[in-house]
């Protein structure tokens, strides 16, 4: 089970390069449930994820998400198969109160788009979650800040 929310970022964090980063390259075989495939450095993953509930009291998304490791092969033939585009991103994962913040910066053509996600271990702890002031909107809800739809879009 994964909880999390979801926030744009209105301005970068000091110091961001000290943090460790990878590159994300991320392809979609569907969308509804998400079946996506993501290579990260030289670990490739294919990712099968149901959203649960999206709870617009609380700005919420809880998914269910099952991960299987892929080989290089099976990504690179995976990837001539996905809808839409490859998205591409920076992430940087940042250490904040008891959380990871696992900051977002993609590649064109979403090179102005930052994304920042928690992910939390209860609903209870999303709930009383105070993100940092360089958050700005919380977009937990809305599937237009969403990798898939990033991804296919038209």
């Amino acid at each position: 089970m994964e909880i999390e929310r979801k926030y744009l970022v209105k301005q970068l964090p000091e110091n961001l390069g000290k943090y460790p980063h990878f590159v994300i390259e991320q392809g979609y075989l569907c969308t509804e449930p998400t079946i996506r495939i993501r290579r990260k450095n030289n670990d490739y993953i294919l990712t099968y994820k149901s959203r649960q509930n999206v709870s617009p009291a609380v700005d919420t998304c809880v998914n269910v998400e099952e991960e299987f490791p892929l080989s290089k092969e099976a990504y690179e033939h995976l990837k001539e198969k996905t809808d839409g585009i490859l998205v591409c991103k920076t992430r940087y994962y940042i250490p904040y109160q008891k959380y990871t913040i696992e900051l977002d910066l993609f590649e064109a053509p979403y090179d102005t788009l930052r994304i920042a996600e928690v992910e939390f271990p209860t609903t209870e702890e999303a709930v009383q979650f105070c993100p940092p002031s360089w958050f700005g909107e919380n977009v937990s809800g809305d599937i237009h800040f969403s990798n898939s739809y990033l991804a296919t879009k038209k």
